[in-house]
């Protein structure tokens, strides 16, 4: 399995990852996400690694003014630009890791797209269940393994190429928890009785070729470990990945991108 990035970030990458990354990809998995947590009026639900919130702002619209919505990531940077997205809602600094909430505080727990970034995922998924309700469920969205991604596992082989080993292993570090099996024995292994798995295909949207490997580099540690010359590369490369994906017509850039929402309750 590639080993995990932290992905800490600085605040100038947390507010790219805000204005390009969020509409073009996780956007895209939030309905997915609060729909298979059967988020309601009226709950209390927290959104773990929540990032600059997307997930966090539209489960407040379902809980409503009867309901609380917590968003909890590590990183400072992310949380900032939470904050001015949503002013109204509750984010807090913590490790999902020992998450700092009492026994059973949540009708639902949620977690978009971080499980990958998780050292100890058992762990993680333990302390998300020890702190939802009896009855209530945790929901973790995970995207499938990078060789079953027709468009990026392609790309991220093609940045290897020009950037090295490095690179790969922040790059694969989306894919390593695709295995839906195995993610299922690591649920068992932390008190959690999977309910569902719902399968789904989400694109990723970018304005253009060049708009999608800035997004991936400059929202991202990528950024800081890139020279100009190999910037330069792999934007003239990934054209010629992503021709398939690319209309005569439109430079709009539609990548396909699969990945499940995975359904457990406490035992």
């Amino acid at each position: 399995m590639a080993t995990t990035e932290t992905f800490q970030i600085t605040p100038e990458q947390a507010e790219l990852y805000e204005e390009r990354f969020v509409p073009a990809l996780f956007a895209h998995w939030v309905d997915a996400v609060l729909d298979a947590a059967d988020v309601r009026a009226g709950q209390d639900v927290l959104d773990v690694a929540c990032g600059t919130g997307i997930v966090a702002r539209h489960a407040a619209e379902r809980v409503g003014a009867t309901g609380h919505v917590t968003g909890l990531d590590l990183n400072q940077a992310m949380l900032a630009v939470a904050a001015r997205r949503g002013p109204d809602l509750t984010w807090q600094q913590g490790d999902v890791a020992a998450l700092p909430f009492e026994d059973g505080s949540f009708d639902a727990v949620t977690c978009q797209s971080a499980a990958m970034f998780f050292p100890d995922v058992v762990g993680a998924l333990r302390e998300m269940g020890r702190v939802t309700r009896p009855g209530g469920k945790v929901a973790v969205q995970v995207f499938d393994l990078r060789e079953d991604q027709p468009a990026y596992g392609p790309w991220i082989a093609m940045v290897g190429r020009h950037a090295g080993a490095d690179a790969v292993r922040m790059l694969g570090t989306y894919w390593v928890h695709g295995d839906r099996e195995l993610m299922c024995e690591r649920c068992a292994a932390a008190g959690l009785r999977v309910t569902a798995i719902h399968n789904h295909e989400r694109p990723a949207t970018f304005p253009s070729v060049e708009a999608m490997v800035l997004t991936e580099v400059n929202a991202t540690p990528l950024a800081d470990r890139l020279s100009q010359a190999e910037l330069e590369a792999i934007v003239a490369d990934s054209y010629a990945i992503y021709e398939p994906f690319r209309t005569e017509s439109e430079e709009q850039l539609t990548i396909p991108l699969t990945g499940y929402v995975l359904v457990a309750t406490p035992e």
